[in-house]
């Protein structure tokens, strides 16, 4: 029970809300909200949690004693149907809604309407004990349940499974590039917001015919033409930029992903496409066959654990840091060039040094320090040092990064005296040296040493400007 009746005006408040409560769930399909009104919706996330600790506070104290006080359970009963009503507004906003919306909806409403019950009876003295004490168990089980749901609806249906790390392995020898590649892709970073359950933006991604009808924003994918599909456009838009997706807090796509997707989108979206329908000189052969490596993916499994904090306080405007894959320590640094450079955005990585797989260090200019530092990633695999002042004295410090798979060297002061350390990168794929100080004789001698090496000494000048400004890391062909 409740301490004594309210004041009549927060009855009639009450009462109010849950009249405009029922009447909005029941003639739902009528109503066309006001734009000021829907962005009321946008408070829902932060009221929620008030009901939820206010209800089951006063379920908790009901259960274990009889008086409740009455300022907790009026304020409780407040804070649920206004968070009932703002997640309605939310919800307009989803549609057609999907299952987990629906019950997500239907059950916040049930809660608040329970809630009304409890302070009606409670308020009005009725010596009703079993009545109560069945509605504060059912509000304990239903706000559980409901806010399991709108976890789902939030984080993902699977937000709550365990671990599917074993999900980046198993892709077949000769995989179907959508259903096994891009669809994967896909599932990891974009499905548990564009789902049945959860359509956000109107835009569901769960099959090619969904991205091509696309959403509020217009189709997500125009087949052949990457540069003019919504989906792209947004991958590459700033973090910062509020269209960028996946949105601020969630795990952006590596670079290998986003080009795996805009070369798919450019031969032609195809559902049948398999890897042994490619050229060997494709370059999205080389893009799947990086994303299909199990020693580097089980390499990244054993990498020491970094905390989203440690990157947090580590990133800035000028550095970037983001997990290469999905429940991998593996990370990809990129710095760039501030208005006053200081060595210590580059030093201050050595607390994820052992994580650092890909680094961008285009156009800064590094010294010895900043060289110390990429000496200490002994799991480097991807390097841009191109655009900088180093020589050959700096480049002896990568003596010990024979993991390196792709190096971007070009326009620096190297000479052929750095020939000696290229050659014992073994596994070294691709490389790019022109307007270096590497002999055609230092050339020469790298061919011989890595017969596999896609070494790149020369480039169209008209095709210069627009390889920098891409500036990725491209795969070599095996």
């Amino acid at each position: 029970m409740a301490q004594k009746n309210s004041s009549p005006w927060v009855d009639y408040v009450i009462f109010g809300l849950t009249v405009f409560l029922v009447f909005c769930l029941i003639f739902e399909s009528f109503i066309d909200l006001p734009s000021l009104v829907a962005w009321l919706g946008r408070w829902h996330p932060l009221i929620l949690h008030f009901p939820i600790v206010l209800l089951l506070m006063a379920a908790v104290i009901g259960l274990f004693n009889q008086i409740v006080p009455k300022l907790l359970l009026t304020v409780a009963t407040l804070s649920a149907l206004v968070t009932a009503i703002t997640g309605f507004f939310l919800g307009t906003e989803s549609v057609p809604k999907g299952d987990l919306l629906f019950w997500h909806q239907w059950m916040g409403a049930g809660v608040a309407i329970l809630a009304v019950v409890w302070y009606w009876v409670s308020t009005n003295h009725l010596q009703q004990t079993y009545l109560v004490k069945g509605i504060q168990v059912v509000l304990i089980v239903l706000i559980g349940l409901t806010g399991h749901y709108g976890g789902m609806i939030t984080h993902g249906e699977d937000f709550l499974a365990l671990p599917r790390s074993e999900k980046l392995e198993k892709i077949p020898e000769n995989p179907l590039i959508y259903e096994h590649i891009v669809y994967r892709v896909l599932d990891n970073n974009c499905v548990a917001c564009h789902n049945p359950n959860k359509i956000k933006g109107e835009l569901l991604m769960t099959s090619i015919s969904e991205l091509i009808k696309g959403g509020e924003s217009g189709p997500a994918l125009v087949v052949g033409n990457p540069g003019e599909s919504e989906l792209i456009r947004r991958l590459h838009l700033p973090m910062e930029d509020e269209e960028h997706m996946p949105p601020e807090g969630k795990k952006p796509l590596s670079d290998n992903e986003i080009q795996i997707l805009e070369r798919w989108i450019a031969l032609g979206a195809s559902d049948t496409l398999k890897l042994s329908h490619l050229d060997n000189d494709e370059p999205l052969v080389g893009m799947v066959r990086k994303m299909m490596e199990p020693g580097t993916i089980n390499s990244w499994a054993k990498l020491p654990k970094v905390a989203d904090s440690t990157l947090q306080n580590l990133a800035s405007d000028y550095v970037t840091i983001k997990r290469i894959a999905s429940n991998s320590q593996a990370l990809s640094v990129s710095v760039y060039l501030p208005p006053e450079y200081d060595p210590k955005n580059i030093t201050d990585l050595k607390r994820i040094s052992n994580n650092i797989i890909e680094l961008d260090l285009s156009g800064i200019p590094i010294g010895q320090k900043e060289m110390d530092l990429v000496a200490m990633c002994k799991n480097l695999e991807w390097l841009e040092i191109d655009r900088t002042p180093v020589t050959d004295t700096e480049f002896k410090k990568l003596i010990g990064n024979t993991g390196l798979r792709v190096l971007k060297a070009y326009e620096t002061n190297i000479s052929d005296e750095s020939v000696a350390v290229l050659k014992d990168f073994k596994g070294l794929r691709s490389l790019y040296v022109w307007e270096t100080k590497i002999s055609e004789g230092g050339l020469t001698e790298l061919k011989e040493a890595l017969p596999n090496l896609h070494l790149d000494y020369g480039i169209d000048p008209e095709l210069k400007i627009e390889f920098i400004e891409k500036d990725t890391i491209v795969e070599s062909k095996e």
